[in-house]
């Protein structure tokens, strides 16, 4: 929950870089030592008749609700929510946290029809769903508001498909965490940070006298994690693995509340080395998210933060009595901004282009990430956002500072344009968010997370544009989802890149099957998949319209 910023926004305007995008460039295919695949493909069902031009928004059987009539401190951050294949039956399946109540499962069974299960598990912020065995099956990992993960096997059991067991020798609490192979040895490993702000409130003198939290690096090694300390304190609301030095390694992001700067940290060697890689930075840091926006090869970096979307008398009003409640001058020196911030790669550097492309302000902004919403080629960015505190905003009715989720278009020109005509804003003030095809037709669909209000799932009913589905599989390798490959697909006239990533946004996790979208007119040449050990694989002119599966041989 944010409680304190360190600047009005007319400063922050000031502070924010700008700049030009980048000129198109001509992107490299993936390149490697070979490795030999066997390719399925799967038929993606037809969009729905007719094509609306806009999202249909459907309740889902799942509520993240406070415990009492209003949100108190640190009730107010909700909870985050997950997509995967949980049977392997190619349909995705829903994991909805809940910070006080069940967790619920969400069965996808097809035409957007799920059966809800609730597990018995609560008071859960994060959730990722990987495969923490190597046994070829998504299990599921929920963070916790006051203790260390917990960890929910999957047996392959339909009778009893989850059962609880211990992450062994993780004992230190978690808010946020992230999953892939940080060392190379192709076994899944993880960082987990923990939000100091709650655990002292919650346990007092027992945490300042504990043995603490921080963030840690959990290396999997033979039945167990290996723990490795890289920070002491941390208040992590946001984490994400990102090639920050462009060494094709995973690189370690901390985004941190109140006026804690974020944290990074680079492999070297065998270990970890701390570094600042960026001019300005979101000063109270919600979620993270990286996509290639230009189809240039190189992925960009999106923080969340706060800073109203909407400059009417009406809404600085509400704006107006927190800020001026909280407001603290600035540091000499602090790079932290009160808006969001997109680091984009250039000659020299990162530099933030926020207010330059449009996405520098949308509003109280938790989980924000990147799509091709619209199957046009360029990745769009959808906001999930809003404030229930009572406290902090008892000036306002319940407590609530209402505002609609923003969906941002990408116009390939290097800028993003508000859609409401989408039919994305909903006011329901929505946490975590993921992103995927859930109806199997092509096109991407939204689940959103919200506090005190059911969650929804918006069907995507744009029928724009053609696509591409790829799952990735890796036998004989305990990474079996291959997270941290990279996929480009080539047309005779652009490049797509992708990441195969566990987590995006606030507390979420993405499905491992990536997709692309590309305009109809266009031909998929080449599909390139480059593997984490660094091997690369090709599949000849894949055909649009499908989903593919991967497999190494």
């Amino acid at each position: 929950m944010k409680q304190s910023v360190s600047a009005i926004f007319a400063v922050t305007l000031l502070l924010a870089g700008c700049g030009n995008p980048p000129q198109r460039a001509q992107v490299a295919p993936l390149s490697g030592p070979p490795a030999a695949v066997h390719v399925q493909s799967v038929a993606l069902a037809a969009p729905p008749e007719p094509c609306t031009g806009v999202f249909a928004a459907h309740d889902l059987d799942h509520t993240t609700a406070t415990p009492g009539p209003v949100a108190r401190m640190f009730e107010g951050n909700g909870a985050g929510v997950a997509i995967g294949d949980l049977d392997d039956d190619g349909w995705l399946d829903v994991v909805l946290a809940h910070s006080h109540g069940a967790a619920t499962i969400l069965w996808n069974t097809g035409d957007l029809h799920f059966r809800a299960e609730r597990l018995p598990q609560h008071d859960t912020r994060a959730v990722s769903l990987v495969d923490v065995d190597g046994d070829g099956r998504l299990d599921i990992v929920f963070t916790r508001r006051l203790a260390a993960p917990s960890y929910w096997h999957n047996t392959g059991d339909p009778a009893a498909r989850f059962t609880p067991e211990l992450l062994p020798n993780v004992a230190r609490p978690a808010y946020a965490m992230a999953w892939g192979d940080l060392n190379g040895d192709s076994a899944l490993d993880f960082v987990a940070a923990s939000y100091d702000a709650e655990l002292l409130t919650a346990q007092g003198n027992s945490f300042l006298m504990g043995p603490g939290a921080g963030v840690y690096v959990y290396t999997h090694s033979g039945e167990r994690f290996v723990p490795q300390q890289l920070a002491h304190k941390s208040q992590a609301l946001a984490l994400a693995l990102f090639d920050l030095n462009h060494d094709a390694q995973p690189d370690i992001l901390v985004g941190n509340d109140f006026a804690t700067p974020d944290q990074y940290w680079v492999r070297q060697n065998d270990g970890w080395a701390a570094m600042q890689p960026f001019s300005a930075t979101s000063h109270s840091t919600m979620s993270f998210d990286s996509g290639d926006i230009d189809n240039t090869g190189q992925p960009v970096l999106f923080a969340t933060d706060m800073k109203p979307y909407d400059k009417g008398v009406a809404t600085l009003a509400e704006w107006q009595p927190m800020m001026s409640e909280m407001w603290s001058p600035v540091p000499l020196g602090d790079p932290q901004i009160v808006e969001n911030v997109l680091q984009v790669p250039g000659a020299t550097g990162f530099r933030n282009q926020a207010y330059a492309r449009g996405v520098d302000a949308t509003g109280w902004s938790w989980s924000g990430e990147f799509a091709d919403l619209d199957n046009d080629g360029w990745l769009d960015l959808y906001v999930a956002n809003g404030m229930i505190e009572a406290e902090l905003f008892n000036y306002l009715p319940n407590g609530a500072l209402v505002e609609q989720n923003q969906a941002l278009h990408n116009d390939g020109a290097g800028h993003f344009v508000p859609m409401p005509q989408w039919g994305l804003g909903s006011a329901r003030s929505g946490r975590g968010m993921a992103i995927a095809d859930l109806d199997g037709d092509g096109d991407l669909d939204i689940v959103v997370n919200n506090l005190n209000a059911p969650s929804q799932l918006f069907e995507n009913q744009l029928c724009g544009g053609a696509s591409l589905a790829v799952d990735l599989r890796w036998p004989g390798s305990k990474n079996t989802r291959a997270l941290g490959a990279a996929v480009q697909l080539r047309t005779g006239t652009a490049a797509y890149s992708r990441m195969v990533r566990a987590e995006a946004g606030y507390l979420s996790g993405l499905p491992a099957r990536v997709q692309f979208g590309f305009p109809a007119s266009e031909t998929p040449r080449q599909l390139l998949v480059r593997w984490p050990d660094s091997a690369v694989s090709q599949v000849a002119a894949p055909t649009p319209g499908t989903r593919l599966t991967i497999t190494r041989e």
